[in-house]
């Protein structure tokens, strides 16, 4: 919650009745709900995490496993969650929590502005650092995440260095898109690239073509500022990404094999999702000069085939 208020008084304070509530959701955790002529869409606080977004005369863009844990400490699996201040393992810290600190945190909710007329509503969320995340890493910042939900999604994360030392850090908007089955999808606007391939000690390769997904997959596509698009033929649908200041983009399954490993991830769900990621990780981390402030941004856009 925010400090201490329920989700109820935060209701009372921010919400917009007929367009924006906040409630208890899974796990007794606050979240925001969304609704209006541009479609549906749900965030929670906890880690302001996207959890669903349905653009009108479409389906649900978002996958969000069946077994996913909804609890302070554990981070929800599936939807969108934020890598920070590092992605995977952190380097020097094999106990460091996988992905950052942020996406188990509780975020406090800032504002929920409607756009125009029926053009959409922003909800902002911010996090900064404190005792918990100095035990991890030492920056001392401010993290604001700004989501706009309408006929597009836009995700725009905003990231402050409020200390006196600069810092380095990796981010990434790890969008699970959902699909009909992972062995009919492609996607489209990486031909070309070069990439580090995660499931094969980091080698350097190039895309050739679409990327089809075949086996576990986990790959950091580098000097990609480009669009990518998200074929599903079974669904009929395209999920576009463009991207704002991110410099990599992530394309993320863990296959059958990977899923085992996944305690929150139900059976036979990998073929539901496939993750592509706004990014800027490994040789793309940012540096933050204290004072300086970084943003990036992430836009979905659905279109049927």
């Amino acid at each position: 919650m925010n400090g201490v208020f329920t989700a109820a008084e935060l209701n009372r304070q921010l919400g917009v009745p007929g367009v924006a509530r906040v409630s208890e959701g899974n796990g007794g955790l606050a979240r925001v709900q969304i609704t209006g002529a541009f479609g549906e869409g749900e965030m929670y606080l906890h880690g302001a995490h996207l959890t669903s977004w349905k653009p009108a005369g479409h389906d649900e863009v978002l996958f969000i496993s069946t077994k996913s844990r909804w609890e302070e400490g554990q981070a929800i699996r599936g939807g969108i969650p934020i890598c920070f201040p590092w992605f995977r393992g952190k380097v020097d810290d094999a106990h460091a929590p996988a992905h950052g600190f942020v996406r188990t945190k509780m975020w406090q909710l800032e504002s929920i502005v409607e756009i125009g007329n029926e053009n959409g509503v922003a909800v902002t969320m911010f996090t900064q650092s404190d005792e918990h995340t100095r035990k991890w890493w030492p920056g001392e910042f401010r993290l604001v995440h700004r989501v706009t939900f309408g006929s597009a999604l836009r995700l725009e994360l905003v990231c402050m260095n409020t200390g006196t030392m600069p810092f380095r850090f990796e981010e990434a908007l790890h969008t699970y898109n959902r699909i009909a089955s992972i062995q009919d999808v492609r996607v489209q606007g990486l031909d070309g690239v070069s990439y580090l391939d995660n499931t094969d000690s980091n080698k350097e390769k190039t895309q050739r073509g679409d990327v089809i997904v075949a086996a576990q997959t986990d790959s950091a596509y580098r000097n990609t500022q480009n669009e990518v698009a998200l074929l599903d033929p079974k669904r009929k649908r395209r999920i576009r990404l463009q991207k704002e200041h991110s410099l990599s983009t992530v394309v993320w399954n863990p296959w059958s094999e990977g899923a085992t490993r996944l305690q929150d991830l139900g059976e036979g769900e990998w073929r539901q999702f496939l993750c592509v990621e706004a990014s800027n990780i490994l040789d793309a981390a940012i540096n933050l000069a204290p004072g300086q402030e970084h943003r990036v941004a992430a836009v979905l856009t659905v279109e049927r085939l």
